[in-house]
């Protein structure tokens, strides 16, 4: 039986994704391509690995073994691939690296200033992936290392995902500079019932978090933008459009901001979680990551 890594990929991507049509739009071909290499590995391996009802297919038991067992086998693959071209005990190779906005500045990109120094054979290539994305893309063997936040429960975690705490971070308040809640050291989200919000798009982890509290406080916002860059949000808060609830990473020290803790405060949990028995460059990385962004 001879396995080919291409077709294992788009057979661990259909477990992931769920249809074709997501799966050949992730790797940027035809869903009919698709269909054909997957019809291939079943041929390969001589076991029925999909079946169709109508125009949706879904992995027979057989298929979802290799499915998950294709992630392992293209880790080892690549440790390999990167061993052989590399420079004895040195951590080598290409690792990705998702994060979420908010993350990308304040965690990720410090920790790949640092690697540059001290491991200049890893090269990080950086994805920006939302919370409710980047495990699925974990999963699915897209990226290998994500900095996500675990307070997002979209289904359970693998037990083949190792997940690492990080840090945490508050939810503040973000206000215009001339905003009459300055003079308070925090704020309750009652007092904001009648301001204008700017929000974060709907169905994201921070729009939703936003509304739930905002409802526990016993009114509904009066949401009048929605952004999906924080720098925009800033921006608009800045001019007196609006007010924000904002992580605390999020908020960048250059836009005139006030942040005002909350009353009753909530924090999020920050994690980097990889596959188990990731090869050793992705073990680099998280533990530069480990060590946060004020070591050196």
């Amino acid at each position: 039986m001879t396995l080919n890594p291409w077709r294992l990929r788009l057979l661990s991507q259909l477990d992931t994704l769920g249809t074709i049509r997501a799966v050949a739009q992730a790797v940027n071909t035809s869903p009919s391509s698709v269909s054909q290499q997957l019809s291939v590995l079943e041929a390969e391996t001589r076991a029925r690995l999909l079946e169709r009802t109508g125009r949706r297919v879904r992995l027979t038991p057989a298929g979802l073994i290799l499915a998950r067992r294709a992630r392992v086998i293209l880790d080892q693959m690549a440790a390999v691939e990167a061993e052989l071209r590399g420079l004895a005990q040195e951590p080598v190779g290409v690792v990705r690296l998702a994060a979420f906005q908010s993350a990308i500045h304040s965690l990720a990109v410090p920790a790949v200033t640092r690697l540059a120094g001290s491991h200049p054979h890893i090269d990080v290539e950086l994805h920006e992936l939302e919370p409710h994305a980047s495990m699925g893309a974990l999963r699915g063997g897209d990226v290998d290392i994500i900095i996500t936040t675990t307070d997002y429960v979209e289904s359970p975690i693998d037990p083949d995902i190792d997940i690492i705490p990080l840090a945490t971070d508050p939810v503040v308040l973000v206000l215009p500079p001339d905003h009459p809640a300055a003079a308070r050291e925090s704020v309750d989200i009652t007092a904001c019932a009648d301001e204008d919000w700017a929000f974060d798009m709907p169905g994201s982890y921070l729009s939703n978090l936003a509304t739930r509290l905002c409802r526990q406080a016993g009114f509904e916002p009066r949401v009048v933008c929605r952004f999906n860059n924080y720098m925009i949000t800033l921006q608009h808060v800045e001019a007196g459009h609006s007010i924000a609830l904002l992580p605390g990473l999020a908020v960048d020290r250059r836009y005139r901001v006030l942040t005002r803790s909350l009353r009753f405060p909530v924090e999020r949990n920050i994690t980097a979680a990889i596959r188990k028995n990731s090869r050793p460059a992705v073990n680099v990385v998280l533990d530069v990551l480990r060590r946060g962004p004020e070591r050196t």
